[in-house]
């Protein structure tokens, strides 16, 4: 018979061993345990070991899970500050009036989320109380990522604090009134209030990452010293499950982000029923979270189970703990006593003999009760293991019961999530389990009363003084009064004006090249914070490499393999780029830190995020949401774009449609320039509205996305003539009529006018050559740099004319008297150039890159997709012919001369 504790070969054979006879005699000693007292004490006796070795700093593998009890035994807590009792009732209270702000919306149909805060409440009133730092607090005080489903917790304690009144509590969820309360944290809606917009679950893990280590980026820089301030993170267990929410635990512990802290609530239920029904989630978490390198600690069982690991002399309770899945756990929440003897301590001899020493009332204690993540005392211990802790992010798992103390028909119920309101009787039986002093008579009508100790009440002086002494309110935004940053030498931009003559340059080298002179400037240049994910090269920005260095919190601790070239590869700890790898996600959640701290810390940044256009707008969208939520401002720039541009990559690589993504999100201005010098322009612009003087009426928390190309074309001169600049940033602007071009058509030539975005403009050009010379047609040739803008501003007059006001849309004036018909012609789906066609009063057609891409040269493409010059030849003179203005014939001659 096989020995089943034999050591078997395994690749630790192929190790060098200096004394094979020591590393017997630890074997066999491993075996005899395991033989005399069983697979369960080798096993703990190999934790027990490893423990001590990586206490001792041993290199070996850590332990990626731990046993199912808390990390910070109850006699190693530390004692905590300040007055529980009054902390007990502040809770108390913000629990009676979150509950109660739903309940009263639900009356009117607008939801909301009970459970959530219920579960987490001790997680942020220990917090607010004892480690939250306010705006007023050394460097920029603390940035809180608050769970969104939780925020009506928040609410509840700012009224508490005298932020906030019963009105705006009537209004959550009501904002069209103009004092209502958003559903979740949205500093858009309410900007006194929210930093962070968290609610699109998975995205507010992966942006306090990304917080985190760009304050590290703003100190190294010099920008400011924000070493002071911490990054916590309110999450639920569901949203663990979104790629984002773990998709950047490598950086953080890679760079040490020990300025991090999350806050996992694991009450084990997301938003249908138990986040792991048949496991653990709480020991997957931490296998996940130490495997990456972080920080763990685990906040599981509250006091009163001290007796019950006590009573545990073999090992049998914490093993049990261990095998008993979630669903089941969530079970026993609800079950009475007799039912948790049977299914919980009847599975173990041991555990029976255990529950014989326990009362039916100290078993409901525990499993009904006592989570680690429901007494301060337990929290208060975590959150200041995770600030002791230096080297690295900490993460805390607190086990909790969603739907705390709002009663049996809530507590752990799967669908306690959808649940809005209570009752009248069950707030009665929670106001007493509460022991809050709200009477019968103060139900009117049945509606349930909010609750408020008084302005001068010792609950509110408390809170109060605890906020102050951390530097005043929080959750807070503050727009600092910030001047204007100094405008950038106009040569940057000027220098755009009289073209490239004979070199080719394509639109995202004009880009490169301008931003490389805007961070030279003496006032402005170190506010640029240049952001690309992997792909600096493509967009010919290996040149600021070595001038502005890419930020490394090691700096550069090897030698780089092209050392010896003029544009190496250089990291610095004060490196201005931000190069992150392959994660347009990571890049976006970057730029969203870059562009808000304005408000996050009072220092205007001017990010820049280049990336493949395909593979943004349609990977990242949710985030430009978010982006636009908490107010960002700067500049997204969509190189290699357009769906004919990007010769030879194919479907996925073929972008014929971003900027129809970009015209859904109202902060978004979005440009599609020809020229290199429109994007100087369109760059000069936004620089003066979202860091200068903004103009009247002008809302400066916006930011752009420019589309940019890889087509090397030599670049024209400005125009000359007045109201250039202004057409290039409305969005619409004559380029050349065919008389400026030098077509000298007849006086009685057919005559249209051709609009062209992007690249296509260049097709529009050779068009109005082919129609003069082969056919007599006279074509003007437009510039419209933004058809989105264009359409809002249209909007906007049809929104005016609705109030008596009398406005005509920019593109109807500046194509008021413009002869003959419109063809409007851009290298994006034909749903680009038609968002203005209603505003039009001319004749108005389209062509655009429609379907999938594909892989051929950018001739072949365009030819494919009907966008190329003879294309736009053949759809001019069919527009004219159905006017009458050219012959029938035209049409059919022009297809076959140029073989469509």
């Amino acid at each position: 018979m096989t020995d089943p504790y034999a050591i078997q070969p395994s690749e630790l054979d192929q190790l060098p061993d200096r004394d094979p006879e020591e590393t017997a005699e630890w074997q066999a000693s491993l075996d005899a345990v395991a033989k005399a007292a069983g697979p369960h004490r080798a096993a703990y006796l190999m934790r027990r070991t490893l423990e001590r070795a990586e206490g001792n700093g041993i290199a070996l593998p850590k332990l990626l899970e731990t046993d199912y009890v808390n990390t910070i035994p109850t006699a190693a807590e530390p004692a905590a500050p300040g007055d529980e009792a009054l902390e007990r009732r502040i809770t108390a209270w913000n629990r009676w009036n979150a509950a109660a702000m739903v309940t009263r919306g639900a009356k009117h149909g607008v939801g909301g989320h009970i459970a959530t805060f219920a579960s987490a409440a001790w997680l942020y009133e220990t917090g607010f109380n004892h480690f939250f730092k306010g705006k007023e607090a050394d460097g920029s005080g603390d940035q809180l990522y608050i769970q969104g489903h939780a925020s009506p917790g928040i609410y509840a304690r700012a009224f508490l604090d005298g932020r906030l009144t019963e009105a705006h509590l009537d209004n959550f969820r009501q904002e069209a009134g103009g004092n209502g309360l958003p559903s979740y944290p949205h500093p858009r809606r309410l900007p006194w209030l929210w930093e962070f917009p968290t609610v699109s679950m998975g995205l507010g893990p992966l942006s306090a990452i990304y917080q985190a280590r760009f304050n590290r980026y703003l100190t190294a820089r010099g920008i400011k010293d924000v070493s002071e301030s911490h990054v916590w993170a309110f999450l639920g267990d569901g949203e663990m499950d979104e790629p984002e929410s773990t998709a950047a635990l490598a950086l953080a512990s890679r760079e040490g982000l020990d300025n991090l802290t999350f806050v996992i609530n694991c009450n084990l239920q997301r938003l249908d029923g138990p986040v792991r029904a048949n496991f653990k989630i709480v020991q997957e978490l931490e296998a996940q979270f130490r495997g990456a390198g972080w920080n763990v600690v685990k906040s599981l069982w509250g006091n009163a189970w001290d007796e019950l690991f006590q009573l545990d002399t073999t090992g049998a309770l914490v093993r049990r703990l261990r095998e008993v899945p979630d669903a089941q756990v969530q079970t026993y929440q609800t079950r009475d006593a007799a039912y948790i003897r049977e299914d919980f301590f009847g599975k173990d001899p041991a555990l029976v003999e255990l529950a014989k020493l326990l009362s039916d009332d100290k078993i409901l204690e525990c499993f009904h009760l006592s989570r680690g993540g429901h007494e301060s005392r337990k929290v208060y211990a975590a959150y200041k293991a995770a600030l002791d802790h230096k080297g690295g992010p900490t993460v805390i798992l607190a086990q909790t019961v969603k739907g705390h103390t709002l009663g049996e028909g809530f507590a752990s119920k799967n669908a306690n999530h959808q649940m809005k309101k209570l009752s009248t009787d069950e707030f009665k039986q929670m106001r007493d389990l509460l022991e809050l002093p709200i009477k019968d008579s103060d139900f009117i009508d049945g509606v349930v009363p909010y609750g408020h100790p008084g302005a001068d009440s010792p609950e509110v002086r408390y809170l109060q003084e605890r906020r102050a002494a951390l530097g005043g309110p929080a959750p807070a935004r503050r727009t600092h009064a910030i001047a204007p940053l100094p405008s950038a030498s106009e040569k940057a931009f000027a220098s755009f004006d009289k073209g490239s003559g004979s070199q080719n340059v394509a639109t995202t080298m004009a880009f490169v090249r301008l931003v490389k002179d805007l961070v030279r400037d003496k006032e402005t240049g170190k506010r640029w914070v240049p952001i690309v994910p992997d792909e600096a090269r493509t967009f010919g920005m290996e040149s600021l490499f070595p001038s502005l260095g890419i930020y490394s919190p090691k700096g550069q601790t090897y030698e780089p393999v092209d050392r010896d070239q003029l544009m190496y590869y250089k990291e610095a700890k004060n490196g201005q780029i931000l190069n992150e790898g392959i994660t347009e996600a990571g890049s976006m959640a970057d730029f969203i830190a870059a562009s808000t701290s304005y408000a996050t810390h009072g220092e205007a940044m001017i990010p820049f995020y280049i990336f493949y256009s395909m593979f943004g707008w349609q990977r990242t969208a949710d985030q430009m949401w978010q982006l636009g939520d908490q107010l960002g401002r700067g500049f997204l720039v969509g190189a290699t774009a357009g769906r004919t541009t990007l010769t030879g990559e194919g479907l996925q690589h073929a972008d014929g449609h971003s900027p129809v993504i970009a015209a859904t999100n109202p902060a978004a201005l979005s440009y599609d320039p020809a020229f290199a010098y429109e994007v100087a322009a369109i760059v000069k612009d936004g620089i003066r509205r979202m860091y200068g003087e903004a103009a009247p009426g002008e809302d400066p928390n916006v930011f752009y996305y420019l589309t940019v190309y890889n087509e090397p074309i030599p670049q024209p001169a400005k125009p000359a003539g007045l109201g250039i600049d202004e057409g290039i940033v409305k969005g619409l602007y004559r380029f050349n009529t065919a008389e400026s071009a030098g077509l000298s058509p007849a006086a009685n030539a057919a005559r249209i006018q051709l609009l062209g975005s992007g690249t296509a403009i260049h097709w529009a050009l050779k068009a109005q050559q082919l129609l003069a010379e082969d056919w007599g047609v006279a074509a003007d040739v437009w510039s419209a740099t933004s058809w989105t803008e264009l359409r809002r501003d249209a909007l906007e007059a049809d929104a005016a004319l609705l109030r008596g006001e009398e406005r005509v849309p920019y593109v109807r004036q500046a194509l008021h008297g413009a002869e003959g018909p419109v063809l409007a012609v851009s290298d994006y789906m034909r749903q680009v150039p038609d968002q203005i066609a209603q505003w039009v009063e001319q004749d108005y057609s389209s062509l655009g890159a429609d379907g999938f891409g594909l892989s051929d040269t950018r001739d072949a493409a365009r030819r494919y997709f009907g966008v190329d010059a003879e294309s736009i030849v053949v759809a001019a003179l069919a527009q004219l012919a159905r006017r009458g203005e050219v012959k029938a014939t035209a049409v059919k001659e022009a297809r076959e001369r140029y073989g469509l």
